[in-house]
């Protein structure tokens, strides 16, 4: 996508994708040396090459009515990172300086705040030449990743401090775009991965934690973000000291207002890949897991810390980054799941979404698999797109476009089953029509042959897209989604045509038995 984003941007709005997640990483706008006199708050201050890249992505989605989710992240340039780095060094993931990243976020904002003009490098009167407002934002990727924010633990790997860490990057970041009249946007925090390592145990540590580079558990990280022992006591002493945190209960009645991202944040964001199992399974029995079928928990948790500190903030769960590698293209494991598996688990996922009032966001990560590591040719790298590398959909593309799921697919005759779909690029299909309701046909094929037949047609009233009814099926046979693009509407190219019925795109099937 940084390489030609105005097609790729185009693609996601044929599958009515409403929200692209761009990784704005600090190195890729800052200077590779601070020069002398540089403030970093002011986009001015950084090359003007580097934010090239940045500008198009974000004008060519305002132009395609897609919103830009800016990660805010590292790796820092490398005079913003920390010292005492371990062979071989040069990590500009390492101690990054939380001050330097404050002013990294109040330059980003101030450029991408619907009034700065690029060409004078100055906020003024709106006019043609001013960059679209970007109002959703997540600060930092990852920080519970050694690879991401490091290190994760010091002290011979018994004191957490890649939380305290985090904590100030927070801190700075929330500051940087109140500043910059970016408050009330979409701010999520934590962009959290669902796994860990337990690292080698120590005395006063049974868990252990992960050394400088691994991964620490998601509810342990969270926990010393927030300043709470494994069993949700305030920390005092020592043990609080060591972690940035108040030693005292007159220091813990300040932690609030010490620290608003962590208490008035738009959510917190996860990604709960359940590696290759389906959405209602956890790969680990670990309690400190946020999987996709451990959401709850995690939410249950969040509500917990807020109340220690008398919060009454319920942070919607943001899930955004998730999918499954499949194989092909990714042979290196038997474990991975295939194209169609993956398709199903999507849809399912998605369902289960919906379903779940906490749970703010569906996402869809890859759009495109990776190119395969050329030294190793059954590696197809983190295939998790809908697209091969080649340019070859998988059938995930089609269950992506029009999601469809039932949860249970067997009944005696004359009862009906529950059908659940979406028509995701419906609401752009409207707009570009005027307002024209968009319909879906729930259509069925008797048995395992013949022609597909329409048993209800739906309209589609969600602004997102999404149906569910209940469905009475003549026999055994397979039901799918039928949707047409509208005639003559801008999302209907020639990638979407359907050799044989050029208006019409479908789901994934699904078998029904009824007896």
């Amino acid at each position: 996508m940084l390489n030609e984003p105005g097609p790729t941007l185009q693609t996601l709005r044929e599958l009515g994708v409403g929200v692209v997640r761009v990784t704005l990483a600090w190195n890729t706008v800052a200077p590779a040396q601070r020069p002398p006199g540089f403030t970093a708050v002011l986009p001015a201050d950084y090359p003007a090459a580097n934010w090239s890249i940045y500008d198009q992505i974000v004008r060519d989605a305002h132009a395609d009515g897609i919103a830009v989710d800016f990660s805010l992240t590292g790796p820092a340039p490398l005079w913003a990172a920390g010292g005492g780095q371990p062979a071989p060094g040069n990590y500009g993931e390492w101690k990054p300086s939380a001050t330097a990243f404050g002013q990294f976020v109040e330059a980003v904002a101030t450029r991408y705040s619907g009034s700065y003009d690029p060409i004078s490098d100055t906020i003024a009167h709106r006019n043609s030449d001013d960059l679209p407002r970007v109002s959703f934002w997540e600060l930092w990727n990852e920080p519970n990743f050694g690879e991401d924010l490091a290190p994760q633990a010091i002290k011979g790997s018994t004191v957490p401090a890649s939380g305290p860490a985090y904590r100030s990057l927070l801190d700075a970041g929330w500051r940087g775009l109140g500043l910059t009249g970016h408050g009330r946007d979409t701010i999520l925090i934590g962009n959290l991965d669902a796994r860990g390592s337990n690292g080698k145990p120590r005395p006063g540590q049974p868990q252990g934690l992960p050394g400088n580079f691994g991964a620490t558990k998601p509810l342990q990280f969270i926990r010393t973000l927030y300043c709470v022992s494994p069993t949700y006591n305030e920390l005092r002493g020592a043990a609080a000291a060591a972690v940035g945190c108040p030693t005292t209960a007159a220091g813990s009645r300040q932690f609030k207002a010490a620290h608003p991202a962590l208490f008035r944040a738009s959510g917190l964001a996860d990604h709960p890949y359940p590696v290759n199992l389906p959405p209602t399974k956890a790969s680990s029995t670990d309690p400190d897991y946020v999987e996709f079928s451990e959401l709850p928990r995690l939410a249950s948790t969040l509500d917990r810390l807020q109340r220690l500190y008398g919060s009454r903030t319920r942070f919607p769960i943001y899930n955004n980054e998730y999918g499954y590698i499949t194989n092909p293209p990714n042979h290196s494991s038997s474990h991975f799941v295939s194209p169609a598996t993956a398709a199903t688990y999507i849809n399912w996922a998605e369902y289960l979404s919906w379903r779940n009032s906490r749970i703010a966001s569906t996402m869809q990560y890859l759009l495109y698999d990776p190119n395969p590591t050329k030294n190793v040719p059954e590696f197809g790298g983190f295939a998790s797109g809908l697209i091969l590398y080649g340019g070859t959909r998988k059938p995930g593309y089609n269950a992506y476009r029009l999601p469809l799921f039932l949860p249970v697919t067997s009944t005696p005759p004359g009862r009906s089953l529950e059908v659940w779909g979406c028509v995701r690029p419906a609401h752009f299909a409207s707009l570009d029509t005027g307002g024209t309701p968009q319909q879906v046909q729930i259509q069925f094929q008797r048995g395992s042959r013949g022609a597909f037949t329409t048993l209800r047609t739906a309209t589609i009233t969600s602004v997102r897209g999404y149906f569910d009814l209940h469905l009475s099926f003549p026999a055994s046979g397979t039901v799918r989604l039928a949707w047409s693009y509208p005639a003559n509407d801008p999302l209907l190219t020639p990638s979407l045509i359907t050799p044989g019925d050029p208006d019409s795109v479908y789901s994934r099937s699904v078998k029904v038995t009824v007896t």
